[in-house]
């Protein structure tokens, strides 16, 4: 497999990178507007500098980047694979239409034991009506998007369940509202990746949390996708079609 790093300045970009090299992976290009070009150790600026092959690009940049990005991928028919987070409206919307084209993998975690909570998150909301529920995510004190992505997942795939608003951050005063999810965020040190979920009635509590202790798992669960992606059709997928 040939890939493409799109980000590879960054600290998910070089543990992906070594990783890759370390499988025997091709990466073909490495991309970073951090960089100057350096076309004979596969480092470039930009994707638009780079005319080889390859079979999929890998993005772990910045969701600004996602224009770039997609017009590249579809320019050159490419199979992607968004691992960045925080995208507007408009950057959305551009992934979803780009996904009739192209195969497009995009999900806020790469990792596999997120997607396990994730399933775990539907089934207890499922089968525990009524439940007050909170989500407490914590990340290192660089982290540029609050609340995470990850966050933002669960609470989706919570509201597969049930139809709850997002109190984000709870800093007004009054009882706590029936209908909505919390979602409180800390940003500390090096913490790579916390995620706990609380259901809780008058009676009892259940508490679901993941903890990351290392950004090598998103690599291995990007590489993972990326190989499973290029063997798809055009459309929009995530860790849950990878796992069915």
């Amino acid at each position: 497999m040939k890939i493409i790093i799109n980000g590879a300045a960054g600290k998910m970009g070089k543990i992906l990178t070594d990783m890759a090299e370390s499988e025997n992976i091709n990466v073909v290009a490495k991309i970073d507007i951090a960089f100057n070009d350096d076309p004979k150790n596969n480092i470039y600026s930009s994707l638009e500098n780079f005319n080889g092959e390859a079979n999929c690009v890998i993005d772990f940049s910045n969701h600004k980047a996602v224009n770039n990005l997609i017009a590249y991928c579809l320019k050159n028919n490419l199979p992607v694979l968004i691992a960045s987070t925080g995208h507007d409206e408009n950057e959305v919307k551009l992934i979803h239409e780009a996904s009739n084209k192209i195969p497009v993998f995009q999900s806020a975690n790469m990792s596999l034991g997120i997607a396990v909570l994730a399933d775990l998150a539907k089934r207890t909301a499922e089968n525990f009506p009524g439940c007050d529920i909170e989500i407490i995510e914590a990340h290192h004190n660089q982290k540029l998007d609050v609340p995470s992505g990850t966050a933002l997942l669960l609470a989706d795939r919570i509201n597969e369940a049930r139809n709850l608003k997002l109190n984000i951050g709870r800093h007004e005063n009054g009882k706590r509202s029936a209908d909505e999810i919390g979602i409180h965020s800390l940003r500390y040190g090096a913490e790579v990746g916390t995620h706990e979920i609380i259901f809780a009635t008058a009676q009892e509590k259940i508490t679901l949390k993941h903890e990351a202790n290392s950004r090598a798992l998103f690599a291995s669960g990007a590489l993972t996708a990326a190989k499973w992606l290029i063997n798809q059709s055009a459309g929009l997928y995530n860790m849950r079609d990878m796992l069915k």
